[in-house]
């Protein structure tokens, strides 16, 4: 099967997740995803291919020769973000009139919906390869392990990853964006609710006795840095994110993620979010404010540095396949971030889609097959 009719295939399942429920699968699509591809990868030839109750796929390839060598691991997600619609999705192929991709067949959404090439593409560009080494006994190489994982876009993709049961030396994540990306650096990441509780009286005998938590909530949001915004943000530096505010006189919700490279900042800006809250109790009293602070992940350089021999590796598989490295950190984060400090090593590989998360979000087919390649060529390197 080729990698466009794969890939179409798999973007037909709606796999959003949800950080609402609490159950991992988020949701219920993601496991129908995950029965599908159980099914695919036994019948393209894998070994030891398992689904556990919390919807982890992983299977095995076969080493194809007695010479003792690591056992390399790659990994993508299932799910798509919540940022835009995942359902009904309806890609189309059209060849780009302009700019870097010029000529090349784009597999694009109708503009309502993402497309799901984050993290679908590293899937499907995963399978190929594996199904390729099927289909090639001859070529040597060592075991291999792959793993498609739940809720990465909520931050919850490797909680139940068994990194014993997976027994792969080092592994990665191709889940990046454009041609090239090769990352090893991430940011540390929370996310933060905070609520303000307000009182409400009527309108007409309000002097004195009404708190509208609304307009506090306000206060409070432009109290923070405006500069250090995801939209004013780039590189290295870290931001404070509002992405959900909902209430009413009574009681509202504000809902952040905060962002930084830096471990130090990172903490800052959690000082600095439980500063403003005590402002808030201070002006209006005790209990106004409350603020619950949950980390998310950190950034896997501290863990990739002692092993760079494998960021190593992938640059030369890279550069053997026709691509040139572009080492950058991600301004996000991916399941390799948790892995890592888990104890598997697990630096991130271009999946080849841009604009993720949104209603304009493709994929140039030709990214897919270097993609592809890249896999391939780290097996056989090893």
């Amino acid at each position: 099967m080729s990698i466009t009719d794969r890939f179409l295939k798999y973007v037909s399942f709606c796999t959003t997740s949800d950080d609402s429920t609490r159950m991992t699968p988020s949701t219920p699509g993601q496991m129908e995803f995950a029965r599908f591809l159980v099914e695919e990868l036994k019948q393209i030839g894998l070994q030891e291919v398992t689904l556990s109750d919390y919807g982890y796929v992983m299977a095995t390839l076969p080493a194809t020769t007695q010479e003792a060598k690591p056992v390399v691991g790659f990994i993508a997600h299932m799910d798509t973000s919540p940022d835009a619609s995942g359902k009904n999705i309806h890609p189309s192929i059209k060849i780009a009139e302009d700019g870097p991709y010029k000529g090349q067949e784009l597999i694009v959404t109708d503009g309502t919906t993402l497309l799901g090439a984050d993290d679908k593409a590293g899937i499907a560009e995963i399978v190929c390869a594996m199904e390729y080494f099927i289909q090639h006994p001859e070529l040597k190489h060592g075991k291999v392990r792959i793993a498609f994982t739940p809720d990465e876009e909520i931050g919850q993709g490797a909680d139940h990853f068994d990194v014993q049961t997976f027994g792969a030396d080092f592994a990665y994540t191709m889940d990046g964006g454009e041609i090239g990306e090769l990352q090893y650096e991430n940011f540390n990441a929370a996310a933060v609710t905070v609520t303000i509780h307000g009182v409400n009286v009527h309108p007409g005998s309000a002097y004195h006795k009404m708190i509208n938590s609304m307009r506090i909530a306000y206060q409070f949001a432009v109290m923070l840095p405006r500069w250090q915004t995801p939209e004013h943000t780039q590189d290295y530096e870290g931001f404070y994110h509002l992405t959900h505010m909902s209430g009413t006189v009574e009681e509202t919700t504000l809902h952040y993620i905060i962002r930084d490279h830096d471990a130090h900042l990172f903490e800052s800006k959690k000082r600095e979010l439980e500063h403003l809250v005590h402002k808030v109790n201070r002006e209006y009293g005790e209990g106004t404010a409350e603020i619950a602070i949950r980390d998310q992940y950190y950034n896997m350089r501290e863990k990739i540095e002692p092993v760079m021999w494998i960021v190593d590796l992938a640059q030369k598989a890279m550069r053997e396949a026709g691509v040139e490295p572009k080492i950058k950190p991600i301004r996000g984060g991916t399941d390799g971030a948790t892995l890592s400090y888990k104890g598997l090593p697990c630096p991130n590989i271009f999946a080849g889609g841009e604009n993720f998360h949104s209603r304009f979000e493709f994929i140039p087919i030709p990214s897919m097959e270097k993609a592809t390649e890249v896999i391939k060529k780290i097996i056989t390197m090893l």
